[in-house]
């Protein structure tokens, strides 16, 4: 008697596997497009939609208000403000918008208008904005002039930056007159010479207060010698003479302290003085202009000159060699 295998195949096995305990195919389930679960999304989607539309309408209606309708139209001069103008004339910036005139202040060009109004000379500063729903302001920055400049021709203003300004018919100016700066030059250079008069003013008015009274013109030719024309000085009150002082390019405080300290005995001595430098540390020379005399100051405050003569002091020994009369400082 044979005996049976202990295992049967394994394909038999399978086939004797109940059916129900086989894996079934997975049953697609189709949801419904429409479930009440996707409604809210929906409504969102939809309300979404009438609100972007909504509001392009709202925009486009809004644009074509603020760049077309009658209501924002710049229409004359009249609807520009400008403030700040003492000596600019309202006509002359309410021209740089005259191409802006029947058109809308939205599109008036805020960035050219204020580069075309900061071109006028006596506008050192200006602010443009819109002002709905139909304005425009100005506001201004004029320049303050420092000074009357001789020109070829008259009298003119200059500021501290050296902007030549045109003197204004209905005002008054009180100022010195300076000489040696042109258009001609550069800003930069006209700038450097007025800085130069201001800090000498500056000076001049803290060593004696009132100083600046004296003054009759100021020459910036030389940034080196700083020429001013003095009248007034001296015991004499009122005196009219004018004399003409070499500044040099520094220490105007002191040097105009020594100067108005000393007129009276220089002229004792001199005769006459019409001209004086200053320039040198170890002498003063009297009237360099017309080689007459070399004095010294009285004993007084000392000039603070850098050491060492400058290389103008051969010639102005030469100047006094024909000289009645030499001084020297104590």
């Amino acid at each position: 008697m044979s005996a049976e295998p202990d295992y049967l195949p394994a394909d038999a096995l399978a086939e004797e596997e109940p059916k129900y305990l086989r894996r079934q195919k997975p049953v697609e389930i189709r949801k419904r497009k429409f479930s009440r679960k996707t409604w809210p999304l929906y409504r969102r989607v939809l309300v979404g939609g009438i609100a972007a539309m909504a509001a392009g309408f709202f925009l486009y209606q809004a644009g074509r208000f603020f760049l077309f309708s009658p209501s924002v139209m710049l229409e004359n001069a009249d609807q520009i403000e400008i403030t700040g103008n003492r000596f600019v004339d309202r006509d002359a910036i309410a021209e740089k918008f005259a191409a802006d005139m029947g058109r809308s202040v939205v599109r008036v060009p805020l960035g050219e208008r204020l580069k075309a109004i900061e071109s006028l000379p006596w506008v050192e500063e200006a602010g443009v904005q819109r002002v709905m729903p139909n304005r425009i302001r100005v506001e201004i920055t004029e320049r303050v002039p420092v000074a009357f400049l001789r020109t070829q021709n008259d009298l003119s203003l200059v500021d501290s930056h050296g902007m030549i300004l045109e003197r204004p018919a209905e005002a008054e100016f009180h100022f010195p007159v300076v000489s040696g700066v042109s258009e001609s030059m550069t800003m930069d250079q006209r700038e450097q010479r007025l800085k130069l008069y201001a800090q000498f003013m500056k000076e001049i008015e803290l060593a004696q207060p009132g100083a600046d009274d004296h003054i009759s013109e100021v020459d910036l030719s030389d940034a080196s010698d700083l020429r001013v024309t003095l009248t007034g000085l001296g015991s004499a009150a009122g005196n009219p003479q004018a004399i003409l002082i070499h500044f040099g390019d520094s220490d105007f405080g002191n040097r105009y302290h020594l100067l108005s300290e000393n007129i009276d005995q220089w002229r004792a001595g001199a005769g006459s003085v019409d001209s004086v430098d200053l320039r040198f540390a170890r002498q003063v020379v009297v009237n360099p202009e017309a080689n007459t005399v070399a004095a010294a100051a009285a004993p007084g405050p000392s000039l603070n000159v850098a050491p060492g003569a400058p290389q103008s002091v051969a010639s102005s020994a030469a100047r006094v060699a024909h000289a009645k009369t030499v001084h020297k400082k104590h």
